[in-house]
């Protein structure tokens, strides 16, 4: 064993002989580091990183928010429209005018739910004010002859609490609201946005995602390409499964409101539809709209009854619908769908919430289509994905562009 000689301490003086140590033991820091910190290090550095990119992404999100919203509406809707022109296509329609009913269809739907919604309202909100005050005198009696021994200025304590709350807990959905449009012409210039992306994807979808492919080098155009089918692929059945699922929940609720007797029943299952593209929240929120509306108009028993249709159609798309339908069609556990849209609302209020979840069954899919790595095999990245919606409506034969092409020339 090999030995070295070092400087005599205290004890070396006092005892008269030299302290021996062993060479090969290491001395520096690096060296009596553990294999575990060294690994942890490694992580969390990398994990720094990736933090701090996303991080950045968010902010530009942000900044950009009046652009990037109108966009993933646009393509929301596509993922929609894109099989309805390709159906008119293949039925020998022309292209132009495929788009044209498409566009002027969903604005004509969307057009008139809000005017049906509108005009019930403004019928059915007749005399509002006397019957809110009737409402609540009601309510205050029954509290006050309840076995809770409540005082008058005890429930208008707890009623103040209550709007103050409800105040608190609406402000971030009010503040994602506001950054959608903070005025007319920011909200004018959002729907003209949308219109005009969603004009372009429908006419030339593919060609745009074949340019997006060409950005990134070659050797990674078949994962590119391969990950974004299937992620159009998992957005197309979200879209027409949510909307399966927003019908059931308004048919549900607002014939439940019907035969209840509670008026305003059309608006209700309206707003219950909107709402719903919200999964599992958005539902809630307008149900509870409804309960509350049954309060203000009828008695607490029907509110009760109404609660009890709510919460019934809540089961079913908790149990059924959620876990069978939604679940397979975009592959996200249910906890992980109340958990995205939470993240979302917390983050980015309305928008957040409504996008969150699409946006995180299709990372999901494109993620797992890479791990996978069965795009090794692809001899090209559109052969593959011209099967696909998103490749089918660009023509063969486009000038200056050959899809089995994009993974051999720059």
């Amino acid at each position: 064993m090999t030995e070295s000689t070092v400087r005599p301490g205290w004890g070396a003086l006092l005892f008269g002989r030299k302290r021996r140590v062993d060479a090969s033991i290491p001395n520096g820091v690096d060296e009596n580091i553990p294999d575990s910190i060294r690994l942890a290090g490694a992580w969390s550095w990398r994990l720094i990183a990736i933090s701090a990119a996303i991080g950045v992404f968010l902010f530009v999100v942000v900044q950009l928010r009046l652009i990037v919203i109108p966009l993933l509406v646009a393509v929301l809707l596509s993922s929609l429209l894109v099989p309805l022109v390709k159906f008119l296509v293949r039925h020998k329609w022309p292209k132009g005018l495929a788009v044209a009913l498409s566009l002027l269809g969903t604005l004509a739907v969307l057009g008139g739910l809000i005017t049906l919604a509108s005009t019930q309202i403004a019928v059915g909100t007749t005399g509002l004010a006397d019957r809110l005050a009737t409402s609540y005198a009601g309510l205050k009696d029954v509290l006050l002859a309840s076995p809770l021994h409540l005082t008058e200025p005890q429930i208008n304590d707890y009623l103040q609490q209550a709007w103050a709350a409800i105040q608190a807990d609406s402000a971030i959905f009010v503040s994602g609201a506001l950054s959608v449009g903070t005025s007319l012409g920011h909200l004018l210039t959002g729907v003209l946005l949308t219109l005009f992306s969603l004009l372009f994807i429908l006419i030339d979808g593919a060609g745009i995602w074949a340019w997006v492919v060409r950005i990134f080098p070659r050797r990674a155009r078949a994962a590119v390409a391969g990950a974004g089918a299937a992620g159009w692929e998992t957005l197309g059945n979200f879209a027409k499964v949510q909307i399966l699922v927003a019908s059931i929940d308004a048919v549900g609720i607002g014939v439940g409101a019907a035969l209840l007797g509670v008026p305003l029943a059309v608006p209700i299952g309206v707003l219950v539809f909107l709402g719903s593209f919200i999964p599992i929240v958005g539902a809630v929120a307008t149900g509870a709209v409804a309960i509350v509306i049954a309060l203000i108009f009828n008695s607490w028993a029907i509110a009760l009854a109404m609660l009890g249709v709510v919460l019934l159609v809540q089961q079913l798309e908790g149990h059924v619908l959620q876990p069978l339908i939604m679940g397979t069609a975009v592959k996200v556990h249910p906890l992980g769908v109340v958990l995205v849209v939470a993240a979302g609302s917390l983050l980015a209020g309305i928008p957040g919430a409504l996008f969150a979840v699409p946006i995180a069954a299709v990372l999901n899919v494109m993620i797992n289509f890479i791990k996978r790595g069965t795009w090794r095999t692809e001899l090209t990245p559109s052969a593959a994905a011209i099967t696909s919606p998103l490749w089918q409506t660009v023509p063969q034969s486009r000038p200056g562009f050959r899809p089995n092409e994009s993974a051999t020339h720059d």
